[in-house]
C-alpha cells in the first residue's frame, strides 16, 4: 500500500531530520516539511529525504524500520 512521506524541514537536537508518514500521530506537529511522495515503505522514502537533507531518519513510530538514531 502506497503511503505519503514527509520529511521534517527543522532537525531535532541531535540534528536528524525525521521522515514521516501523513497518518503519523505526530504529523500534526510538523510545522515545515517537504513532500517527498507516494511509496510503499520508509526505504525509499528515506532515501528521497537524503537528497535534501544528509541526515534524515526515520521517525520512531511511524517509520520505525528505517529508524536508526
Amino acid at each position: 500500500m502506497y503511503k505519503n512521506y514527509y520529511v521534517n524541514d527543522n532537525a531535532q537536537d541531535n540534528g536528524d531530520h525525521e521522515v514521516h508518514t501523513d497518518d503519523c500521530s505526530f504529523f500534526h506537529l510538523i510545522k515545515r516539511r517537504t513532500y517527498l511522495g507516494m511509496f510503499t515503505s520508509c526505504g525509499p522514502a528515506k532515501q528521497a529525504a537524503r537528497k535534501i537533507y544528509s541526515t534524515a531518519d526515520g521517525c520512531a513510530y511511524c517509520c520505525n524500520a528505517c529508524h536508526r538514531s
